[in-house]
């Protein structure tokens, strides 16, 4: 199973102090050399992490193959564009949440967004809520434009269950209220998540979809997903930045790429 890293965070850190320091530039040499196979960043549109100046200089720099997740406005895939990145992940923004939140909303609409990525030739990915809709109208997509088209599913929900559930998540000021369950109802929805990632990853296999998976992913929960047949890659960031403060990068993406396979 392939590993993405999503050196995002690292320009966070960067963008608290409004300085030049961490530079996400050194990351995606340690990551090639811990065992990486893929770096992943994300253009958003208000720029609260990665830069133009970023995108430009590791899509230049990066002897890994460069995922860029960004929104699907026009203006923001030319600019992508023009650096011919391996792939493009559109992904849903709101420009007040912390986090991508939910997968894509697939309306025809954004059939010209994915037009411009198959002219330029750059692989296509959706990021999109593991249901069976979804998968339907990816599968359509990608016949309509005649080019494969790859999904990655939002794991969220099922980290955020496994936090509260294995975690001490549920006693911080950061619980997840909506999931403040008794552990018996915790351990069902789990399980229910794992199940329809499974069934949801056969669906999109059978539609002639790759399925890559992203969001929430960490040392504690990953292996639940790597042992889902058929999903190919997984793209993880902030887990591995915060485990880096106390092991260094390389250590955090070694110990990650153990987990992964």
């Amino acid at each position: 199973m392939r590993l993405g890293v999503n050196i995002d965070h690292i320009a966070y850190l960067r963008e608290t102090r409004k300085i030049n320091d961490p530079d996400p530039l050194e990351a995606i040499f340690i990551a090639k050399r811990a065992g990486a196979d893929q770096i992943t960043i994300h253009l958003r549109e208000d720029r609260r992490h990665i830069h133009d100046s970023d995108l430009y200089r590791i899509a230049e720099s990066s002897f890994l193959p460069l995922n860029v997740e960004c929104c699907s406005e026009t203006e923001m895939l030319h600019l992508v564009s023009k650096v011919k990145p391996h792939r493009v992940t559109l992904v849903p923004e709101k420009r007040d949440e912390v986090t991508t939140e939910g997968g894509l909303r697939l309306s025809q609409t954004l059939l010209e967004s994915l037009k411009i990525l198959r002219d330029n030739e750059i692989q296509i990915a959706l990021f999109i809520d593991p249901n069976i809709e979804s998968i339907e109208k990816s599968a359509e997509f990608a016949e309509t434009l005649k080019v494969p088209i790859a999904v990655e599913l939002h794991t969220g929900k099922y980290a955020n269950v496994s936090l509260m559930l294995n975690s001490n998540l549920s006693r911080t000021h950061n619980s997840i209220q909506d999931l403040n369950l008794d552990r018996k109802a915790l351990q069902t929805m789990l399980t229910q998540e794992i199940q329809n990632l499974k069934e949801i990853t056969q669906h999109a296999l059978h539609a002639n979809l790759k399925v890559y998976a992203g969001h929430g992913l960490n040392y504690a929960n990953v292996r639940d997903i790597v042992n889902i047949q058929g999903i190919e890659e997984l793209n993880i960031g902030q887990s591995i930045i915060a485990r880096s403060i106390f092991v260094g990068l390389e250590q955090a993406i070694k110990d990650m790429r153990e987990l992964v396979g």
